[in-house]
């Protein structure tokens, strides 16, 4: 610490600062050094570097050379691409807005005091903690057209098996089907949102003849805004960088009908070695999860309401 205030001398006396002042701001630089190199190093040198491999044409075993803007004009002709665009975003459209009604369902079944519903909270949240790997052997072994889980339910209530994963149709609903099951994070979220909420609301709605439905559209909904978009973008953001479920479930398949864009992107890196088109398809994702990230920001100013908002 002396070292570096006897070497920062000149800039001190020029600064007009104490040398308090600089002592108190060179520790708290120290304290967060080690955070402050493994962001250098493992995040924001990757970008730079990446933004620089995806104006290149570079296999790995041949020279990289400068090609300009080549490989994103090239995503505009790629089939492939388009198809794994709309994959992910019928996965997310679709499973995001039904992850978030399940998980809410849940934490307004599991806000009661009750004996014994802390057991319940944890087995409702264990699979969310479960493996990626681990969950995605479990549900090939579900959705097995032979022997699988599913399709003995299905013939339990008298219906047809299916083909599930193997069918063109179904392969995605399936996948969607299987995010419901790790809802259990956001629906601790909602869970603390809910008993976050001042009883004293329900109690005076109560009072004015509000039915249970009532509180829960005019107390619940509003106050649960904040929760509901927090939710809603680590929804979004996760939904679209699905990746290791369907690259040991389906690889992509069948006919690419669950060739998500993450699985495309690692398929154009590890598997055909194009490193430049797959640093291309990384920072377009990165600039469609900005686009959308932000326009939820602008909306939110419509539909989410803060306590201090509402003036309690």
């Amino acid at each position: 610490m002396e070292l570096l205030l006897r070497f920062l001398g000149p800039v001190i006396r020029r600064s007009g600062k104490s040398r308090r002042w600089w002592r108190i701001l060179i520790a708290g630089y120290i304290f967060i050094a080690p955070w402050l190199l493994g962001f250098l190093i493992w995040t924001a040198g990757p970008m730079i570097a990446s933004i620089i491999i995806s104006l290149m044409k570079w296999e790995v075993i041949t020279p990289p050379h400068f090609v300009g803007f080549q490989n994103f004009v090239h995503l505009l002709h790629d089939p492939l691409f388009s198809i794994s665009l709309y994959n992910t975003a019928y996965y997310t459209f679709i499973g995001v807005p039904l992850q978030l009604t399940m998980a809410l369902l849940l934490a307004i079944m599991l806000n009661v005091k009750v004996r014994g519903i802390a057991l319940y909270r944890t087995i409702y949240y264990l699979p969310s903690v479960t493996p990626a790997v681990a969950s995605a052997m479990l549900w090939l072994w579900i959705f097995n057209p032979e022997f699988g889980l599913a399709n003995a339910l299905l013939v339990k209530l008298g219906l047809p098996k299916q083909l599930w994963l193997m069918d063109p149709v179904l392969a995605k609903p399936a996948f969607i089907v299987m995010s419901l099951w790790g809802v259990g994070g956001a629906m601790v979220i909602f869970l603390a949102g809910l008993q976050g909420i001042p009883s004293e609301l329900y109690e005076a709605a109560s009072i004015d003849g509000a039915n249970g439905w009532q509180r829960f559209r005019f107390i619940t909904i509003p106050m649960l805004t904040p929760i509901i978009f927090f939710n809603l973008i680590i929804g979004l953001i996760d939904s679209f960088q699905i990746f290791t479920s369907a690259f040991i479930m389906t690889n992509g398949g069948p006919q690419n009908k669950t060739l998500f864009y993450v699985l495309y992107l690692y398929r154009n890196g590890f598997q055909y070695f194009k490193m430049g088109y797959a640093s291309a398809l990384a920072w377009v994702l990165f600039v469609i999860i900005l686009l959308f990230t932000l326009l939820q920001f602008k909306l939110s100013k419509r539909w989410v309401y803060y306590e201090t908002e509402l003036g309690i």
